[in-house]
């Protein structure tokens, strides 16, 4: 038995993939894989970043429909209606997992909100191993994961500057709207020395 779910962690593994593709799935575990190294070389709760690690994409295969349902029912940000996937499956996808997975420890949901844009002072240690984890769990192969990786053993703060400037640089260079949040997330870890 876990304490931040109704079962143990088998059973919220099942839960999990039967919501998800196999690929989907694979990286799922991948991410609770390094969630756990990072937890432990951060003095974080090990259990809430296994249980964080395991929902953080529980949504990720949702079309479209379903996340304007849960919009609309639970009254969010109206403004979410402009982005898509990429953001609601954090956001939107941590009301998901409240409502189905009955998971409602609010940092793991917090984590779960942040896993994409970040966040600025707000981001806990918790929220930043799964920020992390998800960026370079080890099915991860771009230009730069080494590095990124070596950075973050040696400091959680410098491996969420690199991930948000090269995330935004990424994005600015395909010419994609950011999101305001990650906005905020550059703003906040950019000036972060250590």
């Amino acid at each position: 038995m876990t304490k931040y779910f109704n079962g143990t962690i088998t059973d919220l593994e099942a839960r999990i993939s039967e919501k998800l593709s196999d690929y989907r799935y694979q990286h799922v575990l991948r991410v609770r894989d390094y969630a756990v190294k990072l937890a432990k070389a951060n003095d974080v709760d090990v259990d809430k970043a296994e249980v964080a690690a395991l929902v953080h994409d529980y949504a990720k295969e949702r079309s479209d429909n379903d996340f304007l349902k849960v919009i609309e029912a639970q009254h969010m940000d109206p403004d979410l209606i402009n982005w898509g996937n990429y953001v609601w499956h954090g956001i939107v996808g941590a009301e998901m997992i409240r409502n189905e997975l009955g998971i409602v420890d609010e940092d793991i949901l917090t984590a779960v909100r942040q896993h994409t844009t970040g966040a600025g002072a707000s981001m806990n240690k918790l929220s930043q191993v799964i920020f992390m984890a998800d960026y370079l769990e080890l099915g991860r192969d771009f230009k730069g994961v080494e590095e990124a990786r070596t950075i973050t053993d040696q400091s959680l703060a410098q491996g969420i500057k690199y991930q948000i400037v090269h995330t935004l640089a990424r994005l600015i260079h395909k010419e994609t709207p950011i999101y305001p949040k990650s906005l905020e997330t550059y703003n906040y870890w950019v000036k972060k020395e250590k």
